[in-house]
């Protein structure tokens, strides 16, 4: 067997291709399902349309953030390698041994049981048909990422641009339906509600953008193309949801939005009937999928890095030449989430309460690597800087 440990990524991703990946990971299936929390919150249909502004603002901030790091530092492992610059190995490696155990394993298996959720409701199968359905899509994922590059990048492209043509057509769905077109709840101005709660949720639907920094040795040109792949892919993002949440509130209204458990089936049953929940199921269920395979091959990257610094892993920091994929790196990761997803299967409550306490130890390194751009224009002025992020550090505080 050949040895590709010496192998390093190519520049394989331009600006759109890196962008479909960016924008297939944050557009998951958090846009069916927090704007009726957000909603929930909120006193006026105004500030609910802000508040998705300030999120996708606050977005570019912390996007500004890693554009820096990512055109000073252009690695594989993207905040893995800032956090080791940063602060040590020994909290890196705490950060790619979470990421590969329960952080990236874990929301590939939720997706995962998005997914099959969804697709059950189309085509029903026997007992545990949610699971069946989870690993198969890890599985097929998994195999057409080792395949090499290109069919990654193909059936990303095809799955990002299938959820952005539903998701058009949920908001023209939207704007066809008339003011009495569903009965709405009374209005109520959310007395108990929290904007920071609001905020909250807006911010983790917005989740994932972070992920472009693991495409950093891969980008064509990337001291030139970071900025524009993270700002424009934040701005097509924003873009999207704010047209769909002023869809949600065309059609159902505020108070009728907030009391939603399906928004987008509420929505679309008014415009096509049954029709219209068969249609979103489908949409949440592509939405899923596009959002899975955005993650397996992100998620890699970081298994990739990890086996190229330590001796233990070092199996894990192959590349191979013919594929451009960390062949390994995808194998265990997807044998990592058929666990998870096996395990999810058996104690559904208890999984779904294991994943939920890795939400803090994601926004904490989050927050590592912001503090890492401080630390490394004070330790490593040397370094080039094509791109510096504007008014420093106002966007930080």
């Amino acid at each position: 067997m050949k040895d590709n440990s010496g192998l390093k990524p190519n520049p394989n991703f331009n600006v759109v291709e890196a962008g479909a990946i960016v924008v297939g990971i944050v557009i998951g299936v958090g846009i069916f399902k927090t704007p009726a929390l957000v909603a929930a919150n909120i006193d006026s249909e105004v500030n609910f349309l802000l508040i998705w502004f300030w999120g996708g603002l606050i977005s570019v901030l912390g996007a500004l953030c890693y554009a820096e790091l990512a055109t000073a530092y252009p690695h594989p492992g993207g905040e893995y390698y800032y956090l080791i610059r940063s602060f040590g190995k020994e909290i890196a490696l705490l950060f790619a041994w979470g990421r590969l155990s329960v952080m990236q394993t874990g929301s590939i298996s939720l997706l995962a049981f998005v997914f099959g959720d969804y697709l059950s409701q189309l085509v029903p199968l026997p007992e545990h048909g949610s699971g069946i359905y989870a690993a198969l899509a890890v599985i097929i994922l998994t195999a057409i990422n080792t395949m090499g590059i290109q069919p990654s990048k193909w059936l990303q492209n095809w799955l990002t641009a299938a959820k952005l043509l539903g998701l058009l057509f949920v908001f023209l769905a939207g704007l066809t339906m008339t003011s009495s077109a569903i009965p709405r709840i009374a209005s109520n101005s959310n007395p108990e509600g929290s904007y920071g709660l609001a905020m909250i949720f807006v911010l983790l639907t917005y989740g994932g953008w972070s992920e472009a920094a693991y495409l950093a040795g891969e980008i064509q040109d990337v001291e030139r193309n970071m900025v524009r792949l993270l700002v424009g892919s934040i701005s097509v993002i924003s873009l999207v949801f704010l047209l769909v949440n002023f869809a949600y509130l065309k059609g159902l209204g505020l108070s009728t939005l907030a009391h939603s458990e399906v928004v987008a089936a509420d929505l679309m049953g008014q415009v096509l009937g049954a029709t219209g929940a068969k249609f979103i199921s489908l949409l949440i269920a592509v939405s899923a999928l596009g959002a899975m395979q955005g993650t397996i091959l992100t998620g890699a990257r970081t298994n990739y890095a990890l086996g190229q610094d330590w001796k233990l892993f070092s199996w894990l920091g192959r590349w191979d030449h013919e594929t451009q994929t960390p062949i390994n790196s995808l194998l265990l990761q997807g044998v990592i989430s058929l666990v998870l997803i096996l395990f999810g299967t058996l104690t559904r409550s208890g999984f779904a309460t294991m994943v939920e306490y890795t939400a803090p130890v994601f926004w904490f390194f989050l927050l590592l690597t912001t503090l890492s751009l401080f630390i490394l224009r004070t330790a490593e002025p040397e370094a080039s800087r094509r791109f510096r992020v504007p008014l420093y550090p106002l966007p930080h505080w």
